[in-house]
């Protein structure tokens, strides 16, 4: 049996399925804005309160094609120490869908589960001015299907319980 050599157009058509299938870097499409950090009051434990480090902001999708698989991490650091406190996950999609569609945007709002938590039998606010308490920075990662992690924001966790809507609303 002898086997047929590829013409030169099916050599064409197979060197460009790979980079057909690849993931756009992230940052020529995705960008991240308005940035807001805060503590949040987690369900108390009998007399135990619980505040944990929360980061919420928008992604817009800024290129030309809907983007099924865009995904968010961020990673919570105690300031002064190197090693990762917590972190926390999500799909990203637009309201009332399962992708993020070009030219959309979604609100993003990601909080540690368990681990990177502060406890205290007092008000939450007094853990603020607890001698063991750190202040905690946040990475933002955002990556589209299987393309790698990329940095886009890091911020400071602000000093304050709740998000700046909630505490405008209150006043």
């Amino acid at each position: 049996m002898r086997l047929k050599r590829p013409t030169g157009t099916a050599v064409l058509v197979l060197a460009a399925l790979p980079g057909a299938c690849r993931s756009p870097d992230p940052r020529t499409v995705l960008e991240v804005t308005d940035v807001e950090t805060y503590w949040a009051i987690d369900p108390a434990q009998g007399d135990t309160q619980y505040i944990a480090p929360v980061v919420r902001f928008e992604v817009h999708n800024n290129g030309t094609r809907d983007q099924r698989t865009v995904e968010a991490q961020v990673t919570f650091r105690r300031k002064g120490e190197d090693a990762i406190w917590s972190s926390a996950w999500r799909r990203v999609a637009a309201p009332g869908d399962k992708l993020l569609p070009a030219g959309s945007r979604a609100l993003v709002v990601l909080k540690p589960e368990g681990e990177g938590r502060y406890f205290s039998t007092g008000p939450p606010e007094s853990m603020f001015r607890h001698e063991r308490f750190r202040d905690a920075t946040v990475e933002v990662f955002l990556r589209i299907g299987s393309s790698r992690w990329t940095r886009f924001a890091t911020a400071d966790v602000e000093r304050r319980i709740g998000a700046r809507s909630v505490q405008a609303a209150g006043h």
